[in-house]
């Protein structure tokens, strides 16, 4: 049985996910009641115990071990030994039908560029480091739950959901942060729910769904944008840039294209439509 794909470093390949689901298969024989069984990844190293699915999704984010080839810890023969003090998840992760989809989408926009023509020569088949390592942050947070043993939201989804109810009903940034601690409170200890609007806008930010304000004249003459930024005047009407110190006659929201580009072209559920 070949196994090279366990040290392949691009853990968003096909071959790797495949290779993943084929581990799966082979120790689900060799659980305990609980569905418990030895996490193989780069983190646990076969030390601490979680139930099957959260090991399959360890192994997709932190990676598997490269010396482990011939799987001695999960025969068909084997149980699963708990040693003393070795952390347990007796649970699934808190992954239902909707953080799926999710997954998906963070796994078609960090992943591969696929076949759509002349266009896919233009992007690169694998994320920036730098990005890779933003996107296995949103991973990692979308396998945690909103807090231990909750089984309907992880952070991630949880966050989503609640800022879709603040622009669907117009909720002040104010009244907002006052929910998030009100929230963060009531919640049991440990919980993940942000204590600021800050910490919500920045990990949407790396979902990309951010923006940039840019300042416009009070008559629509020009964009206070670029060479023109820091200007105090209107340089076609002569208008004032500001209407009390730093505070602009009118600000827009400017949503970047290229990424959005680079999202839509990374997708399998959009590139196609995209020729």
């Amino acid at each position: 049985m070949d196994r090279s794909w366990i040290s392949n470093p691009d853990r968003l390949s096909a071959e790797y996910e495949n290779g993943v689901g084929e581990f799966v298969t082979f120790v689900r024989g060799s659980l305990d009641v609980q569905g418990l069984t030895k996490c193989p990844c780069n983190r646990c190293m076969n030390r601490e115990v979680h139930h099957i699915d959260s090991v399959r999704y360890h192994l997709l984010i932190y990676g598997f071990l490269n010396d482990y080839i011939h799987w001695t810890e999960h025969g068909k023969q084997s149980n699963p030994q708990v040693p003393l003090g070795s952390p347990i998840q007796d649970t699934p992760p808190c992954m239902n039908e909707q953080d799926e989809e999710m997954a998906k989408a963070l796994r078609d926009a960090a992943g591969h560029v696929y076949d759509i023509g002349s266009s896919s020569d233009l992007l690169s088949d694998m994320c920036p480091p730098a990005e890779q390592a933003r996107y296995d942050k949103l991973f990692e947070e979308l396998h945690n739950p909103l807090y231990d043993d909750c089984m309907k939201f992880s952070a991630l989804t949880f966050i989503v959901k609640l800022m879709n109810v603040k622009f669907l009903y117009k909720w002040s940034d104010q009244l907002f942060v006052a929910l998030l601690k009100l929230l963060h409170e009531a919640l049991p200890v440990g919980n993940r729910c942000p204590r600021s609007y800050y910490e919500t806008r920045k990990l949407l930010y790396d979902v990309g769904l951010g923006y940039e304000h840019i300042d416009v004249c009070k008559h629509d003459c020009t964009l206070f944008y670029n060479k023109h930024k820091d200007d105090d005047v209107c340089p076609i009407c002569g208008v004032s840039h500001y209407v009390w110190k730093k505070i602009p006659h009118k600000r827009l929201r400017y949503f970047p294209i290229t990424p959005r580009l680079k999202r839509l072209y990374s997708s399998k559920h959009t590139a196609r439509v995209m020729r």
